[in-house]
């Protein structure tokens, strides 16, 4: 049964467990996760933009970029990293799960990069507050994602987390040299 994307999306960033379980039981929801995460990367790149003020240079243009690649690297490589490390290494005799809902649940806690489209809110430190919110209720909803869709306990779950960050973040620095 499909249901509106945005009363969707105002469930994900309410973290509601439910909705998040709701999310992981139901394998069509993958095309509005990944709705979801176009739509912040499209924000964070759109708020980049709006924070130069005309001053588009090489670098700038390298940043927007980045800012429409990162939430598609951080959705698929860290759902594939809490998955793996979910499934086996923090696995609880109550983890029953696959990697496709791992990335339904994660991709809609990318609901409140959304907010990254204020990045250029004057002043400069009100434009990042709000991106700095944002950071971190994308925190909060990926650690309630990943509890839902592994059956965690919320410790599991930020234990989860963080590791698959880790191990993205060495994988992506490992490329990168």
């Amino acid at each position: 049964m499909s249901r509106a994307l945005p009363r969707r999306m105002w469930r994900a960033a309410r973290l509601e467990a439910d909705f998040y379980e709701e999310v992981e039981a139901e394998p069509r929801a993958i095309v509005q996760a990944t709705v979801v995460v176009v739509l912040s990367s499209l924000a964070a790149a759109l708020g980049t933009w709006l924070d130069v003020q005309g001053g588009v240079t090489a670098d700038v243009r390298l940043v927007v970029a980045l800012d429409l690649i990162e939430p598609w690297v951080v959705w698929i490589g860290g759902s594939f990293f809490a998955y793996t490390i979910g499934a086996t290494l923090f696995r609880g005799p109550e983890t029953e799960t696959d990697f496709r809902e791992v990335l339904r649940t994660v991709g809609f806690s990318f609901t409140p990069g959304l907010l990254h489209v204020f990045a250029f809110v004057p002043p400069p430190m009100l434009g990042y507050g709000i991106v700095f919110v944002a950071e971190l209720w994308m925190l909060a909803a990926g650690v309630v994602a990943i509890r839902q869709a592994l059956d965690f306990t919320t410790v599991r779950a930020i234990a989860t987390f963080g590791t698959a960050r880790l191990m993205l973040l060495l994988v992506l620095r490992g490329l990168g040299n």
